[in-house]
């Protein structure tokens, strides 16, 4: 059995004094580094881990990933204005023109010239005279031109037409009817305000394809023609009817206000 001599161990009583002294700071000591450890351990606990996600974070920490180096372009959506509008640019597209460069101007009254940053028409109305440019512009399938040929240019410029800085797109009806027309075109101030003056305005809906579509396009090889052609065409009740839509296409260096009018009246004279 193991006895404890209590007397045996007990100090002197000025020792006793001394010792419990020295055991009372060096107690006190340790508790407080204890408690200063503990606090730093659960500080480190509860605190959140910094994720670096930037390039140079990145590099200043090899172990991370590379994918976290490839981080995407924000970019807000709709992101419409002057020039990009959504509804339109689909409208072109049915048409077979992508504006790439969103740069497409609607113009169906005056005040879009200006916000096209473009003049307003010297005189309106309009009255051009084109009977001398009508020998100018055959339809597709006579003797002056083939389907082929026309089919070929047209395609030809609506894909240089996605490809221009700008399109300028004037919209109206037929002077004297309510037969639509659009023209796609890449000519600003030389052309597009004089065409708002020639056309008949008509009300501003949601946009759509016209029954009469003229491509024009400078800067290319001289081109004039137009073609007529039956389409179906679904209504608002599901119904489907053939309606006839016409193509004009000129291009040239310049292309003249006559002559794109000349195949306006053409193709509405049927």
């Amino acid at each position: 059995a193991f006895h404890l001599n209590l007397h045996a161990a007990r100090p002197p009583p000025t020792d006793i004094k001394t010792m419990n002294a020295a055991t009372i700071r060096t107690l006190a000591r340790g508790a407080a580094s204890k408690a200063v450890r503990l606090s730093a351990t659960s500080n480190t606990a509860a605190r959140p881990t910094t994720r670096l996600f930037s390039a140079a974070a990145a590099q200043t920490a090899p172990e991370l990933p590379d994918s976290i180096t490839r981080v995407g372009t924000v970019s807000a959506f709709p992101n419409e204005y002057p020039g990009q509008n959504y509804l339109f640019n689909w409208s072109l597209n049915a048409d077979g023109v992508t504006p790439l460069k969103k740069s497409a101007f609607r113009i169906a009254k005056p005040l879009d010239l200006k916000v096209a940053g473009l003049d307003l028409p010297k005189k309106s109305p309009l009255n051009v005279n084109a009977k001398g440019e009508r020998s100018k512009v055959p339809e597709a399938g006579s003797a002056g031109l083939d389907f082929d040929t026309f089919d070929d240019v047209l395609q030809s410029t609506k894909d240089a037409l996605s490809l221009s800085d700008s399109l300028f797109c004037p919209e109206g009806h037929v002077p004297g009817s309510r037969t639509g027309v659009r023209v796609i075109s890449n000519v600003g101030s030389s052309l597009a305000p004089d065409l708002v003056a020639y056309l008949d305005r008509m009300p501003k809906k949601d946009p759509k394809s016209q029954p009469i579509t003229c491509y024009v396009l400078s800067g290319a090889e001289e081109f004039s023609g137009y073609a007529i052609e039956e389409v179906e065409e679904v209504l608002e009740d599901k119904s489907r009817v053939a309606v006839s839509v016409a193509t004009v296409v000129v291009t040239g260096k310049s292309p003249s206000l006559k002559r794109i009018v000349a195949g306006v009246e053409l193709s509405a004279e049927g």
